[in-house]
């Protein structure tokens, strides 16, 4: 499909600087795109409407791109002369939302339209200062942008180049102002601008880099590549709200072992992970395996349409770095189950501070976890409770990736793996085994360890639920 469409690039394209005044036009005899064809029958309306409304109006970014890669595209946006409010004038459904960039949703039952103004590259100097639509902290970043401009003004305002394909849906022609033809057929993804500047305005956009060119399989241009080891560490300017939606867009879109590969390889890893990273430093190859093998676990569910949950994604995340800090409580005397809820807390009250997991996460993360301290404990009633839990199958499968990376548990996933699947009978005869694995050959021990029991009842089975 791409053939036709690569054959039919001119040479003042190739030829052509990555940002253009003007767009290499590409009309259907030259490229693939179809309005009847992979494109919303609403994205076409709303464009259709703008249109004959006055305005300009094209498909624009992610759903152009995917088109012409033969992808579906997850969702379809508009570009458009109109201003939000217009634009609302226009639609009875439509709903303008945002504040730092202001867009405009047309509903459709269950789809979405965006729909987006122009916008123009920020005002410098004297002239910034005196504007109230847009402004920039001390380091370059933008805070606010509703800086309304020209179709080619917002082709050069986009990251990347392709990203700022536009295509027109009434006379089925591909505006493309950036080479962003050029680098889909080359699979690169390249920065529009001066990528240190770029960057500077939105670290994001190096996360965004990472994330495209693991979805695609692109490379990320060596200019555009050049400054992110760097810059890296400006992520910790992002809002930590912002950062929890950009990271499970990294990690919950079905390449997440390739995006930790790339983030890792930009040292991106760091200023998202602090206390993972130190446990890759520590005991490189245990985080590793856990880490990658969680996150292979995570694109096949993707793969095959099961449900993700991000609290077990952190949890896997962040693991690696909570066994230590156990260690070190329980050197000072805490029992196991006080010392992983102490340890657990600590750990994630630090990481929501670089990256705020909501409640709603953090308290399975934290059950997840003090499952693998409650799982070995098995005599009497507890195996039972511990299956009736509702957060049993959490811990268990956690219990099998910690095997799976290289944890000695002595077994431990096998036996809760058969005591799921065998008969009540079957289960009493495997917690008497138990027994009498424990007693060992020394006549005293068993009741030393029922004194034990009662004491880890009372200081850690008794305790609050993790996360309560």
């Amino acid at each position: 499909m791409l053939k036709k469409l690569f054959q039919s690039l001119r040479s003042p394209l190739r030829r052509a600087k990555h940002t253009r005044t003007t767009p290499e036009v590409l009309t259907s005899r030259q490229h693939p795109l179809r309005r009847g064809q992979k494109i919303s029958r609403h994205a076409v309306s709303v464009v259709e409407r703008l249109q004959q409304a006055g305005y300009q109006a094209y498909l624009v970014g992610g759903c152009v791109r995917d088109l012409l890669l033969d992808l579906e595209p997850k969702d379809f946006d508009v570009a458009t002369s109109a201003t939000p409010e217009q634009v609302r004038a226009e639609f009875r459904n439509a709903r303008v939302i945002g504040r730092r960039f202001k867009l405009v949703h047309v509903h459709f039952g269950r789809e979405i339209i965006e729909v987006a103004t122009f916008r123009a590259n920020h005002p410098q100097g004297e002239e910034e200062e005196n504007s109230s639509l847009a402004a920039r902290n001390e380091s370059g970043r933008i805070l606010r942008d509703n800086v309304y401009g020209s179709l080619e003004d917002d082709a050069q305002r986009r990251d990347f180049t392709i990203n700022a394909l536009y295509f027109d849906v009434t006379a089925e022609r591909i505006l493309d102002y950036a080479r962003g033809v050029h680098d889909i057929r080359n699979r690169l993804i390249r920065l529009i601008g001066d990528p240190e500047q770029r960057y500077l305005e939105d670290p994001v956009r190096m996360l965004r880099a990472v994330r495209f060119a693991a979805k695609l399989d692109f490379e990320i241009e060596k200019h555009s590549a050049a400054p992110i080891a760097r810059l890296a560490p400006m992520l910790r300017e992002i809002p930590s709200a912002r950062l929890f939606d950009e990271v499970l867009k990294l990690f919950l879109s079905g390449y997440a072992e390739r995006t930790y590969e790339l983030l890792r390889q930009y040292e991106l890893f760091a200023p998202l992970f602090p206390a993972s990273a130190a446990a890759l430093k520590q005991n490189p190859d245990y985080t590793h395996r856990l880490i990658r093998q969680a996150l292979v676990n995570t694109d096949e569910r993707i793969r095959l349409g099961k449900p993700v949950t991000p609290a077990f994604l952190f949890a896997a995340l962040l693991w690696p770095a909570l066994p230590a800090r156990v260690a070190r409580l329980q050197e000072r005397g805490m029992p196991p189950i006080p010392a992983m809820q102490e340890a657990a807390h600590e750990l994630i009250s630090e990481q929501c501070q670089r990256i705020a997991v909501p409640k709603r996460f953090t308290i399975p993360i934290r059950e997840i976890w003090d499952m693998q301290e409650r799982l070995p404990r098995r005599s009497g009633k507890r195996a039972d409770l511990l299956l009736e839990s509702p957060r049993f199958r959490a811990g268990y499968d956690f219990l099998l990736l910690r095997e799976s990376a290289g944890d000695d548990t002595g077994g431990l996933g096998d036996w809760w793996t058969d005591y799921q699947e065998v008969s009540d009978s079957a289960r009493r005869q495997m917690i008497r085994d138990l027994s009498t694995k424990d007693s060992g050959d020394t006549p005293g021990a068993p009741r030393k360890r029922r004194r034990g029991g009662r004491r880890r009842r009372g200081g850690g089975d008794g305790a609050q639920p993790a996360g309560e």
